[in-house]
């Protein structure tokens, strides 16, 4: 007896036109490319108390509650997040507080921009103190901005307007839309 089996002509037919279906339809189950909002956690960190240099002289001192670092789109630098507000002072050559900023959020993007959210805090070392929503620190421009609403209190004068405007020492800058009081000379 032989052991193989011969099938019918109409089946081989079946099952050739089974197969042409099957591979007609195929279709390739790629993921989308990586975007910046897909960047996975790096680095979490909690109580920080920190130094951090530039070009190898100390210039920033900060604390931060949690401290996240994401990996964004490869070659490009990573975000850094600090969801439950950062207090950070910089440092001039002496080592003597020239710029004192408060946020209850920051980000820190591309190692190029700041964005400081909610409640804002900036004391310049001339004692002058900004109050606002929202403020953007731009570390190769060497400027600040914000677009809402700010008030600033100095030992003269207060003054609050929108659309803030100002150098990285904050102590040049202007406010559109503004108004505010100062002593007026008799």
């Amino acid at each position: 007896m032989n052991s193989k089996r011969k099938l019918p002509k109409g089946v081989w037919g079946v099952l050739l036109l089974l197969s042409s279906f099957a591979c007609s339809g195929e279709v390739e189950h790629l993921a989308d490319p990586i975007a910046p909002e897909d960047s996975l956690l790096f680095m979490h960190s909690t109580g920080v108390n920190t130094f951090i240099s530039d070009s190898g002289v100390m210039r920033y001192h900060l604390v931060v509650e949690e401290w996240d670092i994401y990996n964004g789109v490869p070659g490009e630098q990573p975000t850094w997040k600090f969801m439950k507000g950062m207090l950070m002072e910089r440092l001039d050559e002496k080592f003597h507080v020239d710029l004192f900023v408060q946020s209850d959020t920051a980000y820190l993007h591309k190692q190029e921009l700041w964005e400081l959210r909610g409640r804002v805090v900036v004391r310049n070392v001339n004692g002058d103190v900004f109050r606002t929503e929202e403020l953007f620190w731009d570390l190769n421009a060497h400027e600040m901005w914000n677009n809402q609403y700010i008030h600033i209190t100095t030992p003269e004068r207060e003054l609050e307007g929108t659309e803030f405007h100002s150098n990285e020492q904050m102590t040049r800058y202007y406010v559109l839309n503004s108004e505010g009081s100062f002593p007026a000379k008799e």
